[in-house]
């Protein structure tokens, strides 16, 4: 009986340790979905945003300070 219970016991281990295998991989997968979603979000918010104009190389208005209105 002895030599039972511990085929049992380590049968049940390796069962378990597969379902957790199993577990980590599905997490996994969904942070990488996640995170490539957040990606692709950043992506499209980033090309949205207007780029700021280039200053002033000419003339007397904007060549002496960098600023904007």
């Amino acid at each position: 009986m002895n030599a039972g219970s511990s085929v049992n016991s380590a049968v049940n281990t390796a069962v378990a340790l597969q379902q957790k295998n199993q577990n980590q991989d599905i997490q996994a997968n969904l942070l990488r979905k996640s995170l490539d979603s957040q990606s692709s979000q950043l992506s499209q918010l980033m090309s949205s945003v207007e780029a700021q104009p280039a200053p002033a190389t000419s003339g007397t208005v904007g060549t002496q300070i960098n600023t904007y209105a």
